[in-house]
């Protein structure tokens, strides 16, 4: 598959079949996450591939601050329940920090560079007829989420992503052409 092609084709996948990928698929999605560019050669990322109970633990933390919306304890609950339930059912979940470098200038440069590895990698599952879901937010700080995943404190989450095989695969959003989006600056 050409690199433009994988690029066109990547989505957010939301429903996977019940085939994790292989721990080779997995390890050449890390090599290629491995190669992304990162100033001096610093390769700031971790991978954290979660089993089942880690899955659940992670859905658990995530339901937790999710119940904090509900009207009711049995509803708090449910929702607790049934997000812990998904997360221990998707087929695999990776999740992808950054070392904490002491120097600003570094970690925002390390940062960056993760993101990039994220990137890398979102391309290679889609090469490999895989496909993902890059989640980010609030929930990534959590002390309980980050204890499911057994991210250390030098470490700071930058994505978890859903891996699999796609169920379905959305259509393209429209999105605004690059032309709108360039300055060309003398």
């Amino acid at each position: 598959m050409k690199l433009s092609d994988a690029i066109a084709s990547r989505r957010s996948i939301r429903k996977f079949t019940d085939r994790a990928p292989t721990p080779d698929q997995l390890m050449q999605m890390f090599d290629d996450a491995n190669l992304a560019p990162n100033h001096r050669l610093t390769q700031p990322w971790r991978f954290y591939v979660l089993g089942p109970e880690a899955r659940a633990a992670y859905g658990l933390a995530l339901g937790n601050r999710k119940a904090k919306k509900a009207t009711d304890e049995a509803h708090a609950q449910s929702i607790r329940q049934n997000t812990s339930d998904e997360h221990r059912a998707q087929p695999c979940m990776v999740v992808v920090s950054t070392l904490q470098n002491e120097n600003l200038e570094i970690r925002e440069e390390d940062y960056a560079a993760t993101l990039m590895a994220v990137q890398n990698l979102s391309l290679t599952a889609v090469a490999l007829g895989l496909g993902t879901h890059i989640r980010t937010g609030a929930i990534m700080a959590d002390p309980a989420a980050r204890a499911a995943v057994g991210v250390p404190e030098d470490q700071r989450i930058v994505a978890v992503l859903s891996v699999g095989v796609p169920l379905e695969v959305p259509d393209a959003k429209t999105r605004r052409p690059a032309s709108e989006l360039t300055h060309w600056v003398d």
